[in-house]
């Protein structure tokens, strides 16, 4: 997000997360565009989630009390003794960027006791989301036993698919859904009409 008054409406429509790219390469690049201090202000009760890249220890400390964020999302080759020190002082997620054939089950043990979820999203050539759609089958079949958001493309149409994807024995653990560019007017600019259309749906499934 890169608008306290889009911030502020999404939190008035009962989204339960708001991301913050603290990736200068993004051009959602959250410092170009907010200060912690507006942040602060908002008083929000929406979920501040911080989106890091490779980043040090230090840094993401820094924008976790910068912004007041609430979870922090690691997009990079983090290793599990950065995320386990991370995850002394805050919620971390841990992204995991998927092809058809990766070995998910390897790819996430060493993971498994070092942060408190996964997200898994659609392998890119260079970091950050590529809108392209992730293939959910790939984790069919997968031992997931932590908290995950599914990412990767998910558009306005995806509701009936997300559906049926909750009565896979794998989405025992699916926590959430994480949305961006295919609701997006232009980089950190959301149609807002299409994410309360989403949220309904959603929501309306879950009834």
């Amino acid at each position: 997000m890169t608008e306290i008054d889009q911030i502020k409406q999404l939190d008035a429509m009962g989204v339960d997360f708001a991301g913050f790219i603290f990736y200068p390469k993004s051009p959602r690049y959250v410092l170009r565009h907010l200060t912690g201090e507006q942040v602060k202000k908002a008083k929000l009760r929406l979920g501040k989630v911080g989106v890091f890249v490779n980043a040090s220890y230090d840094e993401v400390m820094k924008q976790v009390d910068s912004y007041g964020l609430d979870m922090i999302q690691l997009h990079g080759d983090e290793t599990p003794r950065l995320c386990e020190q991370l995850a002394n002082y805050i919620t971390v997620i841990k992204v995991f960027r998927l092809s058809e054939n990766d070995p998910i089950d390897w790819m996430i043990k060493s993971y498994q006791d070092a942060c408190d979820m996964f997200l898994f999203d659609t392998e890119g050539a260079g970091y950050g989301g590529t809108g392209k759609k992730f293939n959910w089958d790939t984790l069919k079949g997968v031992p997931i036993d932590k908290l995950f958001f599914l990412s990767g493309g998910i558009e306005p149409a995806d509701v009936e698919r997300l559906r049926a994807f909750e009565r896979e024995p794998v989405a025992r653990k699916f926590f959430a859904v994480d949305i961006n560019s295919k609701f997006e007017t232009s980089p950190g600019v959301k149609d807002l009409k299409k994410v309360r259309a989403f949220l309904d749906g959603v929501k309306s499934a879950n009834r």
